[in-house]
């Protein structure tokens, strides 16, 4: 038994009609083909595009010369609204300098440190599925809700239930559904001084969530002033200086950041989240192991973590079939020679998790769901070459680790109390809004799961 496959894939596909699917869903216009091609080009009458899935030219375009190969405008104009010059548009010395700020938060015994906040806000959302269980529910808007509480309780030290983090979550989930990756700069050269024809709802939706975000950076700063601020990731990345130039993050700066830790650590984490559950309601004897894994520990404690082998191979599997961010695009600096192809310069080079992870000629039984593979050879050898859920090299995601401990711990909680089953009729349909989401949402029967206590911390 495997999930079905996310979406339709015709096996040609005419440049018209290619770019007519891209608009409409960027999931749906790839063919079948680019599931088995080491390298793919595509022409526009603006610039040329290339797929890159062989290994090692992905490996030397992410790890071994990242700055001749920066990432593209094209995709950062449809997102500058919300995250501004954030670090996950930037590139260069700005970029570098922003790293060197943010990193150290992320380093060490931080994440030790914040995993009472991540179990805290795991806990409250088993809690609130107990009103729930008995019936379908929408599992996208749980997983939302509890990455969101993550966030807030790792990064600012209050839950979602606070006035301003509810705001927050409220209107950037209305800001995910409306907002598509890509906007008119992706498609056309826009010269810099050229309006960039966002709507008036997505400006207005990202000026209201950058003024929340500012009241809570604002108050963050005098509580640091003022020697109460709590011990948290803002704390930390506030207070902490480049150790070349002695510059923090001004305000404005740590708004952009903040911004972007939010859609990083909460709009991913749900979509990952959301598909393991999906997924393990399709194989409920992997659910099994999961929840059984979980309720045999005894004390939930970071330590807890290294004994939930399983639940961690599921959520890697997960990440794997429908990895939160499909595509990443990297701009060619010079003139290239991949595949005894010609790569001009400004040439977009698109890396592509949602192809590699299921490329036909890398992995046994691509399409299929088996967290069992990451023990086998093939799984150990494509999961150093093939698997890049959180990108790779210098740029690769600076959560990439606590996402690892944040999405095995919620499965864990949710699946020891609780069983998922499929709704008949409502097989989800993967669309790329600013992640891989459910065209209509993703909806589970959920239900107690009987006997047997949950351990509690």
């Amino acid at each position: 038994m495997r999930p079905p496959k996310p979406v339709p894939r015709p096996d040609r596909v005419s440049l018209w009609r290619y770019m007519r699917l891209f608009r409409k869903d960027i999931l749906s216009a790839q063919p079948e083909r680019l599931y088995r091609a080491w390298m793919a080009e595509f022409r526009t009458p603006f610039f040329r595009s290339f797929l890159v899935n062989q290994p090692d030219l992905v490996a030397e375009i992410l790890k071994a010369r990242p700055r001749d190969f920066p990432k593209s405008d094209r995709i950062g104009e449809g997102l500058r609204p919300l995250l501004g010059r954030s670090v996950f548009l930037t590139n260069g010395a700005e970029w570098e300098r922003q790293r060197r700020i943010i990193d150290p938060a992320f380093e060490g015994g931080r994440l030790k440190d914040t995993f009472p906040a991540m179990l805290a806000a795991a806990d409250r959302a088993v809690d609130r599925l107990g009103d729930e269980a008995g019936g379908p529910v929408e599992i996208e808007e749980v997983t939302s809700h509890v990455a969101a509480d993550v966030i807030f309780r790792t990064l600012f030290s209050i839950p979602i239930d606070h006035r301003l983090a509810a705001q927050v979550f409220a209107e950037f989930r209305d800001y995910q559904r409306s907002q598509p990756i890509l906007n008119l700069a992706a498609f056309v050269p826009v010269p810099s001084w050229v309006p960039r024809f966002f709507s008036r709802r997505t400006r207005d939706a990202a000026r209201s969530i950058r003024g929340l975000i500012t009241q809570l950076t604002e108050a963050r700063q005098q509580a640091i002033s003022e020697g109460t601020a709590p011990d948290d990731l803002a704390t930390k990345i506030m207070t902490t200086r480049d150790p070349e130039t002695g510059e923090g993050f001004a305000t404005e700066e740590m708004v952009d950041q903040v911004a972007i830790f939010f859609l990083a650590g909460h709009e991913t984490s749900a979509s990952a989240l959301a598909w393991s559950l999906y997924l393990l309601a399709l194989y409920p004897e992997w659910q099994d192991r999961v929840a059984a894994e979980a309720r045999a520990v005894e004390r939930w404690e970071f330590g807890a973590m290294s004994r939930l082998g399983v639940t961690r191979d599921v959520f890697r599997e997960a990440l794997r079939l429908y990895p939160p961010v499909p595509m990443m695009v990297r701009q060619a600096t010079g003139c290239e020679r991949f595949r005894d192809r010609d790569v001009p310069e400004g040439a977009q080079l698109v890396l592509s998790p949602w192809h590699l992870h299921r490329h036909t000629r890398l992995w046994d039984d691509p399409d299929g769901f088996n967290p069992g593979r990451w023990q086998t050879e093939n799984g150990r050898r494509c999961g150093r070459e093939a698997y890049i859920p959180f990108s790779a090299g210098a740029r690769v995601c600076t959560g990439a680790g606590f996402a690892m401990i944040e999405g095995p711990l919620i499965l864990a909680r949710i699946l020891a109390r609780y069983r998922v089953t499929p709704v008949d009729g409502r097989v989800p349909v993967p669309v790329a809004h600013l992640t891989v989401r459910s065209k209509e949402g993703i909806w589970l029967d959920l239900s107690e799961r009987g006997s047997g206590r949950v351990p509690e911390f």
